[in-house]
């Protein structure tokens, strides 16, 4: 059990990040960082699109078969490749909330994902997903934990605090 020095349990947060859209990635490293920050114990299970967020930016196909390879190719991973779920438009949107974000100092996904490393937050990518869509391990950045399967995440939020799906 953890201990947060004075005899209590540590507090927990277990979030799914289930979409690689920045709207929503952004928000899970906002408040994966805040909480780690703030002393939480904190577990991100990426699984589906919000796999992708995992992936080296200068990786670009992945996978194993045509099908695998081209799902990549349309869905490009990596945090410096993020795009808005919505008002998108054609790159437009996503353009203009990255320049509002920078001239209000608020960090990139990437800054975060780094962030999140360095404050001991965990991030396990999700094993079926992995292998629906042919990725391995060196696909991905350094310093994740191992790969789980839906059973573990619910074990992971079953003893958490705090449970987000984002």
């Amino acid at each position: 059990m953890d201990d947060n020095g004075n005899g209590n349990r540590q507090k927990r947060m277990a979030m799914v990040c289930w979409s690689s859209d920045l709207d929503r990635v952004w928000p899970v490293m906002i408040l994966a960082t805040t909480a780690a920050a703030s002393g939480l114990h904190v577990d991100v299970f990426f699984t589906f699109w919000g796999l992708r967020v995992l992936q080296k930016n200068d990786k670009r196909v992945t996978g194993q078969n045509w099908m695998q390879k081209g799902e990549s190719l349309v869905d490009r991973g990596g945090t410096d490749h993020l795009k808005l779920g919505k008002i998108h438009f054609g790159g437009a949107g996503t353009t203009m909330i990255k320049k509002l974000a920078k001239s209000y100092n608020v960090a990139t996904p990437t800054e975060l994902l780094g962030m999140a490393q360095d404050l001991g937050v965990n991030l396990y990518p999700c094993q079926m997903t992995m292998d629906l869509y042919g990725l391995t391990k060196e696909d991905f950045i350094d310093g994740l934990g191992s790969p789980m399967g839906a059973a573990s995440f619910i074990d992971m939020a079953a003893d958490a605090d705090i449970t987000m799906f984002i």
